[in-house]
């Protein structure tokens, strides 16, 4: 609390509304404090099965052998807030389902209706979890979404999210992407003090943050809880008559804001969801940023100050989709300049480009037209492949793959082939394509990779194996070559990779090819011990009152009947 009075007794704040000015990155911290009235609402959560908060329902699946054959780092989380539009929760499913890639088990939906929070949420894809008597349940203009990943065997139902709480001053819903590094010594020192948790989840440790808090309002309540924390989160929180972005001081992960024609704000993790309902991009959430949205408008917070943002580069490598413009950039221009480096830097001679489907693709054009060498579909991806999947009795070699990729031998046969992916790591999905390939008649196969060697464990918010299960942890690039048993293979190198980033370089993480964390981790981070559930709410009332301390730019907005 005294963190937070002591930054909203150095500025001040006039309520006047004003046009709307872009925030300027944040190079200040700058808080703010507010009188609120204490208002008790009623809390109604409907659930898929259960109610995530007071029955904990454990999910788990067998492992199969398809799951291996699934190399990739998985991003856990996509989130989505829509404030001002009668078709809030509607526009929050479209914008889920453009944010499918981000998380495919467990998807919900919180919106408000009477100045009552009512959720609905389950496991599943979300044309799974929702259905049209469900979203006839979720009326209202103010809602927040969220889609979530989970690691195999974790207790999947009880994290789905958003979460929604309530106390003596109201409710909260809140929604969360990212991974905290300290949630376990915050859990110790909260359970330590008498709070009692239901969940694995780092998301009820904001929330109980929140809960303790004394300070007034709820905004300055995120602040303070946010204050506290380490590591990566782009959370949406929402009320009985507020919308709330939060994103942290690094910026690890992408967080948007976009409008619709109606003046309906929208806030999403990549602009692909927007694109899908109509709404037009503004600009990021700053890194350390705060945005409020409530019937007067948006308000911007400065959290706290970074020098340095540092942004996940693998959203532009892999996670996000390449229609999407993420920290500032376009993902496709990005992917085919990575392509192109490739080709530039590590030429062979071949006779085709093919991509392993589907984030290899826009690297592969990009390799392609820089070599001057025909891109073809060598590989055909099935879409229709779910986490398990019966073999049979004779089992059949690399059946996981083959399973989710098919090569095209009248494009292989008799060929040299560069094949081009986005990562390596674990190394066992490419020794089984190159043995694909070259089964399917592949003369040569030249793997070209459009990132650095992966060698180290994320701790911001994606699922990565353990350092040891990294192949190139371990092995150098040689040594993986020999192990995947390609003719030749190449990464993007790291400093060409900074060379293209110009001036933003330093503003990306680049950990998992580096060791060097910005926030260095603490204890078991890695894994599903960090997502999210329920705690107790927060306050609501005329925010805009009685601010003593603050600085803010207010945005004009309509809002149609």
């Amino acid at each position: 609390m005294a963190a937070a009075t002591s930054a909203a007794a150095a500025f001040s704040a006039s309520s006047t509304r004003l046009p709307y000015i872009p925030p300027l990155p944040p190079s200040r911290r700058v808080s703010s404090l507010f009188s609120l009235k204490a208002v008790t609402k009623p809390l109604h959560v409907a659930h898929a099965k259960n109610n995530p908060i007071s029955d904990i329902v454990s999910t788990t699946y067998r492992k199969s052998d398809t799951d291996d054959d699934d190399d990739k780092p998985r991003e856990e989380c996509g989130v989505v807030g829509i404030y001002g539009d009668p078709e809030a929760s509607r526009l929050c499913y479209l914008a889920l389902h453009s944010l499918q890639h981000r998380g495919q088990e467990g998807a919900g939906i919180v919106a408000v209706h009477d100045a009552v929070l009512q959720s609905v949420t389950g496991v599943g894809l979300v044309s799974e979890v929702f259905t049209q008597s469900k979203l006839d349940k979720l009326p209202g203009d103010l809602a927040i979404g969220h889609v979530r990943y989970s690691t195999a065997g974790s207790s999947m139902l009880k994290n789905v999210q958003p979460f929604v709480a309530g106390y003596r001053y109201g409710s909260v819903g809140v929604a969360h992407n990212g991974n905290l590094v300290n949630y376990h010594s915050l859990r110790a020192e909260l359970e330590e003090k008498g709070s009692i948790f239901n969940t694995s989840s780092d998301t009820e440790v904001v929330l109980h943050l929140i809960a303790i808090s004394k300070a007034r309002p709820f905004v300055l309540r995120i602040v303070e809880a946010c204050e506290r924390l380490e590591g990566a989160y782009s959370m949406v929180f929402l009320t009985e008559d507020k919308l709330v972005a939060v994103r942290d001081p690094f910026g690890f992960r992408p967080l948007v804001m976009g409008r619709r024609s109606n003046g309906a704000v929208v806030f999403a993790s990549e602009t692909c969801a927007l694109d899908l309902i109509e709404a037009t991009y503004e600009r990021e959430v700053y890194p350390g940023e705060v945005l409020v949205v409530d019937k007067d408008g948006v308000q911007s917070l400065c959290l706290m100050t970074r020098p340095e943002p540092k942004s996940c580069i693998f959203e532009h490598i892999y996670f996000s989709l390449p229609n999407s413009i993420v920290f500032g950039r376009s993902v496709y221009e990005s992917r085919y300049k990575f392509g192109e480096i490739l080709a530039t830097e590590s030429p062979v001679d071949c006779d085709v480009v093919i991509a392993v489907p589907d984030s290899g693709v826009v690297a592969a054009l990009g390799y392609a037209a820089k070599a001057g060498v025909p891109f073809q579909q060598g590989l055909i991806r099935s879409h229709y492949v779910g986490r398990t999947f019966i073999e049979p009795s004779q089992r059949i070699r690399d059946f996981g793959v083959k399973l989710k990729l098919s090569p095209v031998r009248a494009v292989l046969e008799g060929k040299r082939v560069v094949v081009v992916d986005d990562s390596i790591v674990r190394g066992t999905t490419s020794s089984k394509i190159v043995r694909l390939l070259k089964e399917a008649g592949a003369k040569e196969v030249h793997m070209r990779i459009a990132s650095p060697p992966f060698i180290s464990s994320c701790y911001y918010g994606v699922d990565t194996p353990t350092t040891k299960e990294l192949i190139s942890s371990r092995m150098s690039v040689e040594e993986v070559r020999d192990y995947i048993q390609s003719d030749s293979l190449a990464f993007l190198p790291i400093e060409i990779l900074k060379k293209y980033l110009g001036d933003d370089s330093p503003n990306f993480c680049y950990a998992c090819f580096s060791g060097n964390y910005p926030v260095p981790p603490r204890g078991k981070v890695n894994g599903d011990s960090v997502h999210h559930h329920n705690l107790e709410p927060i306050d609501t009332g005329d925010w805009s009152k009685d601010v003593t301390k603050l600085e803010w730019k207010k945005e004009e907005i309509k809002f149609s009947s």
